[in-house]
C-alpha cells in the first residue's frame, strides 16, 4: 500500500463529507458587438461595495459572482445558476448588454477608457478605486479585464503545515488542470495592442491571435504576469516564511512605483502605496492561503492571527461551453485534486523548484497540448503526458473515497473517468473544441465565437424557472446592499489620506 493510500484509509468518511467549497465567477459585461460595455454597474443589483454575492471585481464592466459556501459540489454550481439568472435579468431591464463568457476579454477600448470598479464616497470604497487605479499604472488595464473562476476549499481540522503542504503540492501540479480545464487559446487582438507577442493569427482572420497548442493564455506570460512580481521568491514552506515574504513586497518601495507616485500633479490618487505590493490581493498565484477577514482588518494579519481557514484555487478559466462556466463535474474533480496535493508527500520548497515551476507554467499554458511536450520534475525533463497520467491513476482512489463517504453514487469518479478519458483525447480537450469552433462556425473570429456563445448561454439562462421568490430574494439583497453602503459612507469621518495611511501601516500586518 503506498503512503498516499494509507493516509487515505487513515482519513475518516466524516472529514471528506466536511469539506466545504464556494465559487468565486468574473465576467465582463459586453456590448451586442462583442465590445466592451462602458455602462456603469447595473443599478438593480445593488451595490458593488455590499452585496454579497454581486459584485465588480478591477472594472465597473467586470461583474463578480459569489457563492456562499457548500457542502456538495451540485449546490455550489446551482445557487452559482441562481445568481447568473437574477444577473441577467437585471441586465435584460436595463439593455441589450451580455455576460462575456470567455476568460480572455471581449473587443477593448484604449487602456484609459476601460472604466475602474467605482464604490461609492467612503473611504473603504475610495480605496477600492484607488487601488485599482494602481494596477492600472502597474500592469496595464487591458490585463485587468481577464476574467476566470476561483474555487474556494476547505477541509475542517487542517493545520497550518497541511494547508501549506497541499498549496506546494498544488504548484508542483497545477499543469493538469491548465491543460484540462484551460480554456483560452485564442484572443481579440484588441488585448494585445502594442504589446509583444507570440501569439500567430488564426486562419484568415485578422482580430483574432493564438497558440496552436495553448490552453490557457490567461495563465501564461499575457496574463497575469509581473517583471516586478517575477522578483518575489515567495516560499510556501511555512506561514511564517510565506507571511515575511508578503511583509516585505507590502512594506518595501519599488523604485518603478515610487516613480509613479502615491498622487498626481494635480493632487488625484494615483495608487495605494510605492512597495512591490499596494495590498495582499495583488499578489498574483495558482493558489492562495486565506481567511475571512473582520471589517478594516489586514489579510495577512488575519492569517497570521488566526492561521489558514482555506485555500482559493486562481487557475480556472471559464469554460465557454458551460452556462455558468463551471459545472459540478468539475468541480468535484478539483475536491479529488486537492485532496490529491494534500495527502501526498510534499516536500520543500526551494527557489530554484520555484523558478522551474514559473517556467512550467507558462509552457503549459502556452503549449500544453503539444504532442511530446516536457516539463521540469526534480531537476529533469519529463513527458507532460506520463505525469499527467499518473496523478490522474493516483485520484482514482480518492474518488471512490469521495463517492463512498458522500454517498452520491459514481459522481466523483465520473468526474476523474471524464478527466482521463480528456488526457488521452487532447482533441477533446476545451481548449482544443475552441479552436475547432473558431475555424470551423466562426471564419476565424474570436469575438464572433465568443459573442454567440454569450447569446447561446444568456438564453438558456432566461429560459430556466425562476420563481418568484428568487427574484425577491436576490432583489432584497440588492436593495439592503444599497442602504448598507449609504450607512458606511455617512459613519465616515476620517480624511482619506489619514484613512490611507493607517490601513497601510506595517504594524497592521502583525499578529
Amino acid at each position: 500500500m503506498t503512503r498516499l493510500q494509507q493516509r487515505l484509509q487513515d482519513l475518516a468518511p466524516a472529514r471528506l463529507t466536511a469539506i466545504r467549497r464556494g465559487i468565486e465567477k468574473e465576467s465582463l459585461r459586453a456590448q451586442p458587438d462583442g465590445a466592451l460595455a462602458l455602462t456603469p454597474h447595473p443599478a438593480g443589483l445593488g451595490s458593488a461595495l455590499t452585496n454579497p454575492h454581486i459584485t465588480t471585481d478591477f472594472s465597473e464592466s467586470q461583474l463578480e459572482l459569489v457563492t456562499g459556501v457548500h457542502a456538495d459540489a451540485q449546490a455550489a454550481i446551482d445557487e452559482l445558476t441562481r445568481i447568473h439568472q437574477f444577473t441577467y435579468r437585471v441586465m435584460a431591464e436595463a439593455g441589450d448588454e451580455m455576460m462575456w463568457v470567455s476568460s480572455m476579454p471581449c473587443g477593448l477600448p484604449t487602456d484609459e477608457t476601460i472604466p475602474l470598479g467605482r464604490y461609492g464616497s467612503s473611504n473603504v470604497g475610495r480605496a477600492k478605486s484607488v487601488y485599482r487605479m494602481g494596477l492600472g499604472h502597474r500592469y496595464g488595464r487591458r490585463m485587468q479585464t481577464i476574467s476566470g473562476i476561483h474555487y474556494n476549499w476547505s477541509m475542517p481540522g487542517l493545520s497550518n503545515d497541511e494547508y501549506f503542504a497541499l498549496i506546494r503540492n498544488f504548484r508542483r501540479q497545477s499543469f493538469l488542470l491548465l491543460v484540462l480545464f484551460g480554456a483560452s487559446p485564442a484572443v481579440c487582438a484588441s488585448f494585445v495592442q502594442g504589446r509583444q507577442h507570440e501569439l500567430q493569427p488564426l486562419a484568415e482572420s485578422e482580430g483574432t491571435l493564438h497558440m496552436p497548442y495553448g490552453t490557457s493564455l490567461r495563465m501564461g506570460r499575457l496574463g497575469y504576469q509581473s517583471d516586478a512580481q517575477a522578483s518575489l521568491s515567495v516560499s510556501y514552506n511555512s506561514l511564517e516564511g510565506y507571511g515575511a515574504s508578503l511583509q516585505e513586497a507590502l512594506t518595501k518601495p519599488y523604485p518603478a512605483y515610487e516613480a509613479v507616485g502615491i498622487r498626481n500633479p494635480g493632487g488625484d490618487y494615483n495608487q495605494l502605496a510605492t512597495t512591490l505590493l499596494q495590498i495582499e490581493n495583488e499578489f498574483y498565484g495558482t493558489i492562495r492561503p486565506k481567511r475571512v477577514i473582520f471589517p478594516g482588518e489586514r489579510p495577512l494579519h488575519a492569517l497570521r492571527e488566526r492561521g489558514v481557514e482555506y485555500v482559493e484555487v486562481r487557475c480556472m478559466d471559464l469554460n465557454p461551453f458551460m452556462p455558468a462556466g463551471i459545472d459540478a463535474a468539475t468541480a468535484r474533480f478539483l475536491d479529488v485534486f486537492l485532496l490529491h496535493c494534500l495527502l501526498n508527500d510534499s516536500p520543500p520548497d526551494t527557489p530554484d523548484e520555484i523558478a522551474a515551476l514559473a517556467r512550467n507554467q507558462h509552457r503549459t499554458a502556452a503549449r500544453g497540448r503539444e504532442p511530446g511536450l516536457t516539463l521540469e520534475r526534480g531537476g529533469r525533463e519529463v513527458a507532460l503526458t506520463d505525469w499527467g497520467a499518473e496523478i490522474l491513476e493516483q485520484c482514482q482512489p480518492i474518488a471512490a473515497a469521495m463517492d463512498a463517504a458522500t454517498g452520491t453514487g459514481s459522481d466523483y469518479r465520473d468526474a476523474v473517468a471524464a478527466a482521463v478519458a480528456a488526457w488521452s483525447q487532447p482533441e477533446s480537450l476545451p481548449s482544443a473544441r475552441v479552436l475547432k469552433a473558431l475555424r470551423e462556425d466562426h471564419d476565424g473570429s474570436f469575438i464572433r465565437f465568443v459573442r454567440a456563445q454569450s447569446l447561446q448561454v444568456q438564453q438558456t439562462m432566461l429560459a430556466l424557472p425562476y420563481p418568484d421568490e428568487l427574484h425577491t430574494h436576490f432583489r432584497a439583497l440588492a436593495n439592503q446592499s444599497v442602504e448598507e453602503q449609504k450607512a458606511i459612507e455617512a459613519a465616515d469621518t476620517m480624511p482619506f489620506e489619514i484613512y490611507r495611511q493607517a490601513y497601510l501601516a506595517p504594524r497592521r500586518l502583525i499578529a
